[in-house]
């Protein structure tokens, strides 16, 4: 018999959001995990906000729904709380009712602007690492240190002269005038971006496009692939090795037994090899036979057998920046300044470990 198309207009639901999500939807172990670090965090939250005033939206469901603009590569607020006004999957891991109010992703984006002044994505980040060791996820010898590109929410016509130097010629459109840089000279020196004054002009190899740009950098345990430090950084030639050195320097200071760490043939440099010794580090970066005067890497560190398994296992890295740039949008940032911009990248590691610690655990059990 066929049924009728029939709809109601108006009905009583006597099912939470809680009842609706299946018992073994990915999501529950996640928001288990999530809400452990928020309770480690309460203190931190009770220092942002004035005793007195009016009630702010909640940061544990800020963050949550943060989570979940990573998770499910949600484009901007806009469309956030788009999904929140529906979705009942979204309400129940933000900890929202059936009928409670969607704020105004407006006053949203205001609200997030205190846990980037507080740096509540590095705290998040911590405590999750912390999480994680006490599941026993986490090497305490062995990591892989690597850097990406991050585009930067500007276009190369916002990269136009310093002071003092002469504009190029343009049509006129003022809002979207034709430039032709052919034949110019375009360097970080004499341009900056008005747009993002903090990004620079790079290329990762020769032959690629120059674009405006940061450089993300992780430091990866090579245990489980978990990510363990994270910087954000001008794009320079150089910012790869210094961030290197940066954050094996926060991990020595933490650990006292021996550590490697590896890396590729752009981290093969006497200077940069010799600190990471001077750390008490072992460098297990990969050899760059055809740099002028050979490879800063000999004999003493590849003879030993673990110098070949840091070189294979150095290539997960690569799974990290892969997720970040696919699911977490972080290919080209929405944001500007390197404060925004590294507040998100560290808030995509900390996306990216709770994924990866959620399936670790799963296997585990």
């Amino acid at each position: 018999m066929r049924g009728n198309d029939t709809q109601q207009d108006a009905m009583f639901s006597y099912l939470s959001p809680e009842q609706r999500v299946p018992a073994d939807h990915p999501l529950r172990p996640i928001r288990q995990m999530v809400d452990t670090v928020l309770k480690r965090l309460s203190a931190c939250f009770e220092g942002m906000y004035a005793e007195g005033g009016r009630p702010s939206i909640p940061p544990e469901k800020l963050l949550r729904a943060l989570l979940l603009q990573c998770l499910y590569s949600v484009r901007s607020e806009r469309l956030l709380m788009e999904q929140l006004d529906y979705n009942l999957l979204f309400r129940w891991f933000v900890g929202l009712n059936m009928d409670d109010p969607i704020w105004d992703f407006t006053v949203f984006s205001k609200n997030r602007e205190r846990l980037l002044e507080a740096d509540v994505a590095r705290a998040f980040f911590v405590e999750i690492g912390r999480l994680a060791r006490e599941q026993g996820l986490l090497s305490d010898e062995h990591f892989t240190v690597d850097g990406t590109l991050i585009e930067a929410w500007a276009g190369q016509k916002s990269f136009k002269p310093r002071a003092g130097v002469a504009p190029p010629p343009s049509d006129a459109d003022a809002g979207n005038p034709s430039v032709d840089f052919r034949g110019q000279k375009r360097t970080n020196d004499t341009h900056a971006s008005t747009t993002d004054p903090d990004a620079r002009l790079y290329k990762k190899a020769k032959g690629q496009e120059a674009k405006l740009a940061f450089l993300g950098h992780v430091l990866m345990e090579n245990r489980n692939g978990l990510v363990v430090q994270t910087r954000l950084t001008q794009a320079t030639g150089t910012a790869e090795r210094e961030a290197s050195v940066e954050m094996a320097r926060a991990e020595r200071q933490s650990k006292r037994g021996p550590l490697t760490v590896g890396g590729d043939k752009n981290y093969d440099t006497r200077e940069h090899v010799a600190t990471l010794r001077e750390l008490k580090v072992t460098p297990h970066v990969a050899q760059n036979t055809a740099r002028p005067g050979g490879s800063a890497i000999d004999q003493r560190t590849t003879r030993h057998a673990g110098y070949a398994v840091s070189q294979t296992k150095r290539k997960r890295v690569e799974e990290i920046f892969g997720w970040f740039k696919t699911v977490a949008l972080m290919r080209k940032t929405r944001f500007r300044g390197l404060q925004r911009v590294g507040w998100m990248f560290t808030w995509a590691a900390a996306a990216y470990n709770l994924v990866r610690m959620r399936n670790l655990l799963g296997a585990i059990t």
